[in-house]
């Protein structure tokens, strides 16, 4: 049993460690998303309108949406460092060590999870800046939210970093995935309000069920479900998150023998 948990907690902790020594990439992934929602929160507030949610001001419904792009950016770009990694040596000495591709794995979906949900939270802090006041039962719940959309999303980036040979390509690649996803995720607008044609790629996308979660926690019964209810957005975002674990130690296990010359 230790030697599959070890090594997993050891690389854990490496992206932790890692996370707290470049204060720059803490700035970096905060601050444009707060920015956005400030300038495009009060920007627009006047003139949102949200059907079936009167009671939202889109200050407050942009809020969760800023949330989950934070914990989003910083999920996904976690994972460029195992491109660092493998042109700086230290993934090849991992993968010819006696270790568990699957400890691997989760070490690292497990290190950008973590660190992506401490983000996620410092911007959580500023809720009562837009009205929204959070309870202890309901910050919990925000927590349990947040870190399964992080642990899916370091999972799918992850599968697509594992295959890339240079941090150039694995940005190309990721902005193809990033704000479409977002977008169309009912972040920046509801679903109810989108083209029809929009709407089934809504519902297709799973982090459109991470964003009406993490909605249905924050605002109540202020702001109805997107796409269904919590427990079924619940259990997408898990499904999700068990899926992109599955491929990237599978995607790990295929390159098994030639990682290791």
């Amino acid at each position: 049993m230790n030697a599959f948990w070890l090594p997993a907690f050891t690389l854990w902790w490496r992206e932790i460690i890692r996370f707290y020594r470049d204060r720059s990439r803490v700035i970096g992934s905060l601050a444009p998303p707060v920015l956005f929602w400030v300038m495009i929160g009060f920007g627009l507030g006047g003139s949102f309108q949200s059907p079936g949610a009167s009671k939202v001001g889109y200050l407050r419904f942009l809020f969760s949406g800023t949330a989950v792009l934070i914990v989003l950016f910083t999920a996904i770009f976690s994972t460029i460092s195992i491109i660092e990694d493998r042109r700086e040596g230290f993934m090849q000495s991992v993968l010819v060590a006696p270790v568990s591709r699957g400890a691997i794995v989760l070490g690292k979906i497990l290190g950008g999870s973590s660190v992506a949900l401490l983000q996620g939270l410092i911007f959580v802090l500023l809720a009562p800046v837009a009205g929204i006041p959070i309870g202890v039962v309901q910050g919990v719940a925000l927590v349990g939210v947040m870190f399964g959309i992080a642990f899916a999303l370091t999972g799918l980036g992850f599968l697509i970093a594992w295959r890339m040979q240079s941090t150039q390509g694995f940005h190309g690649i990721m902005n193809l995935f990033l704000m479409p996803m977002w977008l169309l995720s009912g972040s920046l607008f509801p679903l109810s309000g989108a083209a029809s044609w929009l709407k089934w790629i809504m519902v297709v996308n799973p982090l459109t069920y991470g964003v009406s979660a993490f909605q249905r926690v924050l605002l109540g019964d202020a702001y109805p479900a997107q796409v269904a209810s919590l427990p079924l957005c619940l259990a997408v975002i898990i499904l999700f998150g068990l899926a992109m674990f599955v491929l990237s130690w599978t995607a790990a296990l295929r390159r098994k023998r030639t990682d290791a010359v």
